[in-house]
């Protein structure tokens, strides 16, 4: 038997989340089990806990986009009993059960070895945020980015998940770092992990009519998209780029083509859910050395598999600030 947070559709077509204990047999197809320790809160974790958002194929369901915990059983060469592993990605906790219950199984192709140095519990304290905020880092570096570049790195949405990681990455490469905030309450936060200039909201949520504007930024994390994003794209420096990682202020992209074609801006994609293995390693490698572990206690709040129907509801209205760490084996 183990504890599972369970997503069960009625005859209405409506949701409920609850925690029940599951028999072993429940557990879908794969070749690995996992006794899962730790996992986190994403915003697609709050939509499959609640009404689904398009993204749960079939009920009964188990959430959790990613977790981290050590091999029970394996049927694949590359692991064995013991082996401390880390998942993100791969549509587990959406089309497949997740990380919201004590065992998870699972193809062995999904797994990324725990790195060294770096524990479970440090690991989900950074999550598929972390991993994306990494991703992100990683994309600006191959295109140039330099800490000693006179123009800042902008991060948007910087008090969510990805922006409080990939702030506090940055910060500890040597880059100056401005981050964009609603909330000036914040400040303090930012500050804390790195941030050396706070931007208000409402300086770049709104498009203007002209399409370049003084050049401020040598890169940017941007998890907002939207109008936002459009902005941003004008206000780049001569041959810099944008790591679009989210859409929280809409998918639309109101933008014109001329700072692609005036200053050679790069919009650069980051997908996080498929990327290969040998990227997923080098990610989680980077994020063992590059990100100061001792910034982790800022941004992460506990959590047991108990909290999660109220989290997932708070996560989708904009009301959770920074990491969500989900104690599930101690739930």
């Amino acid at each position: 038997m183990f504890k599972a947070l369970l997503v069960e559709k009625d005859d209405e077509g409506k949701t409920h989340a609850s925690v029940k204990e599951l028999e072993d047999d429940r557990l879908p197809e794969g070749d690995v089990t996992v006794a899962v320790e730790y996992s986190t809160l994403n915003y697609k974790d709050g939509l499959c806990i609640g009404p689904g958002g398009g993204l749960v194929r079939n009920y009964p369901h188990v959430p959790g986009i990613d977790f981290a915990g050590t091999v029970e059983s394996s049927e694949h060469e590359c692991y064995k009993p013991g082996d401390k592993v880390v998942l993100t990605g791969w549509r587990v906790g959406e089309a497949h059960w997740g990380g919201y219950a004590q065992k998870a199984r699972v193809k062995a192709e999904w797994l990324v070895p725990l790195p060294e140095g770096l524990t479970t519990k440090q690991a989900m304290s950074v999550g598929t945020a972390g991993f994306t905020a990494m991703l992100a880092v990683m994309a600006l570096e191959d295109h140039g980015i330099d800490p000693d570049d006179e123009h800042p790195v902008l991060v948007t949405g910087a008090s969510g998940g990805v922006g409080s990681v990939a702030t506090a990455i940055l910060a500890n490469l040597g880059y100056d770092v401005a981050c964009v905030t609603g909330r000036p309450d914040n400040a303090d936060y930012l500050m804390g992990l790195g941030a050396s200039q706070i931007v208000a909201r409402e300086e770049v949520a709104e498009t203007v009519k002209r399409p370049l504007e003084t050049e401020q930024w040598q890169g940017c994390v941007d998890a907002v998209g939207g109008p936002m994003l459009a902005r941003v794209l004008g206000q780049m420096a001569y041959g810099g780029s944008v790591a679009s990682v989210g859409l929280a202020g809409g998918a639309d992209l109101p933008a014109k083509v001329i700072p692609f074609l005036l200053r050679g801006v790069n919009l650069l994609g980051i997908d996080s859910v498929m990327q290969p293995y040998d990227n997923r390693l080098r990610a989680w490698q980077r994020i063992a050395s590059d990100l100061p572990m001792d910034k982790l206690e800022a941004m992460v709040h506990p959590a047991k598999l108990q909290d999660l129907p109220q989290l997932g509801a708070d996560i989708l209205k904009g009301q959770v600030k920074g990491r969500v760490l989900v104690d599930v084996a101690g739930s």
